[in-house]
């Protein structure tokens, strides 16, 4: 995500994010608003260092719609990566 956007903004495109992701990965119901904003900023730190090891993209010129749209794939990983590491037997 464009580090120039502030705190603010990457809350608003992580919790945007994170509601998308769980919407398209059918966790919306279980998870709260919290847990949208964590999963979608998390998201958004894991989409970012996606697309710079895969496209050698520089963190800075991103704009709004492909930081949401990076911040969306990233958000579904660490959705799945919670379900795979959730059902792992004891």
């Amino acid at each position: 995500m464009n580090p120039g956007y502030g705190i603010v903004m990457w809350l608003i495109i992580g919790a945007l994010a994170g509601w998308l992701g769980s919407k398209i990965m059918g966790t919306d119901a279980r998870q709260g608003g919290l847990a949208n904003i964590v999963v979608g900023v998390l998201g958004a730190v894991v989409g970012g260092f996606l697309s710079r090891v895969l496209f050698s993209d520089s963190h800075g010129n991103n704009g709004l719609i492909a930081s949401l749209l990076i911040a969306l794939a990233g958000s579904c990983v660490v959705i799945l990566a919670r379900r795979a590491i959730g059902r792992r037997p004891s």
